[in-house]
């Protein structure tokens, strides 16, 4: 069996990447309804809406996370500037303001009512920005054990996404 043009893949591109990356897509988009169900199901966590923003903010940063790998496996096809790096580089910029005001709303329930009506979404709105940094700027996950060991060796390092950003500005 042949793989057709669109489905063939950069010349010595290990098959290896090619499953890390569509794993990594198919993680970040499946993360999202397996949390709703842990937290707001299992967990029992009111469905506020302080709770409900904190949700949607992580959601939101998975969401752009599992796109990021789907364009990355898609330059892998189809060597080049990184599909849709325009959208990128405007949600690097347009998510502080909302990460901003998500925090500074699920802090302000989280203090005037405080408990699990309100803990949950500053706790979802804080990992929101931790998905962010580790996106857009600084590795912060390190789930494999190369990763780990370019971590001990060297220190934190400028993102995936961060370091695709920097080369098309340079463009």
């Amino acid at each position: 069996m042949t793989s057709s043009p669109a489905r063939a893949s950069a010349p010595g591109v290990p098959g290896k990447v090619r499953s890390r990356l569509r794993m990594l897509a198919l993680l970040e988009a499946a993360n999202i309804p397996f949390q709703a169900w842990v937290w707001f199901g299992v967990a029992g966590l009111p469905v506020t809406v302080a709770n409900a923003v904190g949700f949607a903010l992580a959601a939101a940063l998975l969401v752009q996370g599992s796109l990021y790998w789907i364009a990355k496996l898609r330059q892998l096809r189809r060597p080049g500037p990184l599909p849709a790096v325009r959208a990128f580089l405007v949600a690097r910029v347009a998510d502080v303001p909302l990460l901003m005001a998500g925090v500074a709303f699920t802090a302000f329930a989280a203090a005037a009512d405080p408990g699990r009506p309100s803990w949950p979404g500053a706790a979802f709105a804080l990992v929101a920005v931790l998905e962010y940094v580790n996106y857009f700027h600084v590795q912060l996950m390190h789930d494999t054990a190369a990763d780990l060991r370019r971590l001990a060796a060297a220190g934190l390092r400028p993102s995936h996404l961060a370091r695709d950003l920097a080369r098309a500005r340079r463009r």
